[in-house]
């Protein structure tokens, strides 16, 4: 447990930190109100000192989104007629995609250094705050003592609990997935589609395995295409209590058996699914393992671990987006030589582009990449 320490009307105070980001608290602290000026709240902040907040609680929310347009729209200060830097230009997409990260870093990081306080019981001691104890409950289970959070993840907790409430359509199931603080959402439909679309293997019927259950989107279609039993594996509590939450809403909590598991559960199966992390990069939060890893721990170990884990002339299912290969992170040539290493063999991909707006957006540093990517379910065997 790690705390903030703070001095406020004199004294030293302290309190529990909480990041879900794994951040650790901030060194400088300085409590602050409804008179902090946008200007100066953000000069501190990008000098690594935090604003605890003591003022009304929806003038801290319109400083926050002060704070992100100043961070979003950098201006150089000084006499008139001072020009700006201009932007360098990226010599190639991974430059780019390393800028991308590293400015969406430091944007977090400034961003973060507005501060709100809870008492026990999720109460939040500031006028106009909202009624977020239910949405922390589902968050982080009973809240018995005191504790300090950035504003923007407190934001990031209220919206989770909203698109959990609502859910996400997925046209391939025909319902709705529930997504749970920290799960990531299925919002990309094309690659919910391909398992839908995909050819069966012999004995699929019976058994597969699904594996990183997440949301339980996978597992929902493959129980709704037919699969009497589905046992799928994951390492996240929050989603195995998401997938559970999701299965039991859909009423194939009959067919889908949750495992708390690295990867494989024991035995084989004549269907094995997984979609793995689709970039080999360091994740900033949470959520974003289902996006990001590092060195492909998990795309990897399912292909060293498939074969002992395939039933005689059984597939592997392998949903992965070629978007690495585009930032220069990861060469088709080295995914099929990983593929060829774990004794398989290659026996038909189903192609999808992406249909995000992101997809067609040129402004998106990315977009180069992005605009050229194709999600794929490799269709794997024993060679």
């Amino acid at each position: 447990m790690q705390a903030i320490h703070w001095t406020e009307q004199g004294e030293t105070r302290s309190a529990r930190w909480h990041s879900e980001s794994g951040n650790p608290p901030p060194k400088r602290v300085q409590v602050a109100d409804d008179t902090m000026n946008a200007d100066v709240a953000y000069r501190l902040a990008c000098e690594g000192t935090a604003l605890l907040w003591r003022g009304d609680f929806q003038n801290a929310r319109q400083l926050l989104q002060a704070l992100a347009r100043r961070a979003d729209h950098k201006k150089a200060k000084g006499g008139k007629g001072r020009k700006v830097a201009p932007a360098k230009t990226p010599a190639s997409a991974t430059e780019a995609f390393h800028l991308h990260r590293q400015a969406q870093s430091q944007r977090a990081r400034t961003l973060a250094m507005l501060l709100v306080p809870f008492e026990p019981g999720y109460r939040i001691p500031l006028r106009r705050a909202p009624d977020v104890a239910l949405a922390c409950n589902e968050a982080y289970g009973r809240g018995e003592d005191a504790f300090v959070i950035s504003l923007r993840e407190l934001q990031g907790l209220i919206g989770a609990h909203e698109w959990r409430k609502a859910g996400v359509p997925v046209a391939a199931l025909g319902e709705r997935i529930h997504p749970h603080y920290g799960v990531f959402s299925p919002v990309r439909g094309e690659y919910v589609q391909l398992v839908a679309d995909a050819p069966l293997p012999k004995g699929a019927l019976e058994l597969a395995f699904d594996i990183g259950a997440g949301t339980g989107v996978l597992s929902a279609v493959l129980a709704k295409r037919g699969v009497k039993h589905v046992i799928a594996t994951d390492m996240d509590k929050r989603a195995l209590s998401c997938a559970r939450d999701n299965l039991s809403r859909l009423m194939l909590d009959d067919q889908v058996e949750l495992l708390e598991a690295d990867l494989f559960p024991p035995g084989q199966a004549p269907l094995v699914v997984c979609n793995p992390p689709w970039v080999p990069a360091r994740p900033n939060s949470s959520v974003e393992h289902a996006v990001y890893d590092t060195d492909s721990r998990m795309l990897r170990g399912f292909l060293s671990g498939l074969k002992a884990h395939l039933a005689p002339n059984g597939e592997g299912w392998l949903i992965l987006s070629d978007l690495a290969e585009h930032l220069g992170l990861r060469s088709r040539a080295e995914l099929e030589e990983w593929i060829a290493a774990a004794g398989l063999i290659v026996l038909g991909r189903l192609d999808a582009r992406p249909v995000h707006p992101k997809a067609s957006d040129a402004s998106d540093p990315l977009h180069a990449a992005r605009s050229s990517e194709i999600t794929s379910l490799w269709r794997l065997g024993i060679a």
